[in-house]
């Protein structure tokens, strides 16, 4: 079992985000420009936590010793079903660089956009206080995310 599926499903938010490599980029389902630093990508990973119900992989994709990972998911949100696959790249040190996700159908990711909207400025609020340098304000799936510059 990857050790990021482990923290996961143990609902461990410590543990998820020190997998993550300084530089990591988080490329979501239902935005459109992807959010790099590690701050932003742990604080949008609690959120996810948040409105994620009946969460649970269903398949792990992947060699133990390889860079590549695919976790497939079930998860319900707002009433509606969806399944989902979380695509890990690790860096040289066993860290992620990159994580993607997707989901289906259309009627999940749009729950989901709308949960993770209403969990906006939680997240650029955990984001900010974990970053001294000003992360990426993350965005909704109608606006991209700006940068502390454009604020």
């Amino acid at each position: 079992m990857h050790p990021f599926r482990k923290a996961v499903e143990d609902r461990d938010a410590r543990a998820m985000t020190e997998l993550l490599a300084e530089n990591v980029v988080f490329s979501s389902p239902v935005a459109f420009k992807p959010y790099p630093g590690k701050a932003v990508t742990a604080a949008i990973l609690r959120a996810v936590l948040r409105v994620f119900e009946d969460f649970s992989y269903v398949r792990e994709i992947g060699e133990p010793d390889a860079r590549d990972h695919a976790l497939v998911f079930t998860a319900t949100v707002g009433g509606k079903q969806l399944q989902g696959c979380d695509f890990l790249h690790l860096d040289e040190d066993g860290k992620i660089d990159e994580l993607t996700v997707m989901v289906r159908p259309l009627s999940g990711a749009q729950a989901l956009a709308a949960a993770m909207a209403a969990e906006f400025d939680r997240i650029a609020a955990e984001a900010a206080a974990q970053s001294p340098a000003g992360p990426e304000r993350p965005g909704t799936p109608e606006q991209p995310p700006t940068t502390a510059g454009e604020r």
